[in-house]
């Protein structure tokens, strides 16, 4: 059955949401066949894969193609895009046609935007316009240039009230659930109390009502350091190596491919057939 905002708002309280991001179709089938409950094709694609050293160069068109790999596979799990750097910042047509592009012509199910209360009136115009949104606070990857680096929130009174006041914003703007990056596990706990909605935590502790991990994190595939809030749960990075060893060693010692049959040998399979 496909996931939808309206059955993940059901699951509060009930089990916790399984996200990972996917970028192709390939990962996407694989994913969605062990269950998880939402793909994000996130603009983290520009730093696993694309080889850009922050999301900010990330563009709509880029996220587009990803986008639309992802929903050829024909997922149960509910895709979501991210909007990009700075998109949903321009005048509400140019958002509203971001997220118009993003569901018509790559097929996702819904889109997610980087903000809180700032940002919730343009939300709440999306939403009227048909448009799923899920919200994103704390750590905004988007904002890095501004920050200077990446860092937790909610590590003071003060923020953590930002924080409930933003998740609040959100929910009222019609978002179907939030996500809560690198923010202090007993501040994410106390948003995901102040909400209805589900919280999805990545880096925010177990508190929250799911949990979202980059894809390439999760397959230990990660080029650089690894995020200390993540786990690799397979050693893929180690089982590339080997194979493309083992091809090229194949390769220069002239045991791929494999020597043709004799005719002769052909022959007289042929004959007894």
């Amino acid at each position: 059955m496909k996931c939808t905002p309206h059955t993940l708002q059901q699951l509060k309280g009930k089990r916790p949401i399984v996200s990972v991001t996917a970028y192709d179709a390939l990962t996407a089938r694989y994913a969605d066949e062990a269950g998880v409950d939402i793909l994000l094709v996130g603009d983290s694609v520009g730093n696993t894969l694309l080889g850009l050293p922050t999301t900010v160069p990330v563009t709509l068109d880029m996220i587009l193609h990803h986008a639309a790999a992802v929903a050829r596979a024909q997922p149960s799990a509910l895709v979501v895009a991210d909007i990009p750097f700075a998109e949903a910042h321009f005048d509400f047509r140019r958002l509203l046609r971001s997220a118009q592009r993003l569901m018509q012509d790559a097929g996702v199910d819904a889109v997610k935007i980087e903000g809180g209360e700032t940002l919730a009136p343009k939300i709440a115009r999306l939403v009227d316009a048909g448009v799923p949104v899920w919200g994103h606070i704390g750590l905004q990857p988007q904002q890095v240039k501004r920050l200077g680096r990446y860092k937790k929130f909610g590590i003071n009174p003060a923020e953590t009230e930002q924080l409930i006041a933003d998740a609040r914003a959100l929910e009222a703007a019609g978002c179907f659930s939030i996500v809560l990056e690198l923010v202090d596990p007993a501040a994410a706990e106390a948003i995901t109390a102040a909400v209805r909605i589900p919280t999805v935590g990545i880096g925010a502790g177990s508190g929250c009502d799911g949990q979202v991990l980059v894809v390439t994190d999760l397959l230990g595939l990660t080029l650089g350091p690894v995020p200390s809030f993540a786990k690799a749960f397979a050693r893929a990075g180690e089982v590339y190596r080997e194979a493309f060893s083992a091809y090229r060693n194949a390769v220069l010692e002239r045991r791929f491919p494999a020597a043709s049959l004799p005719q002769k040998s052909v022959e007289k399979r042929g004959k007894g057939r």
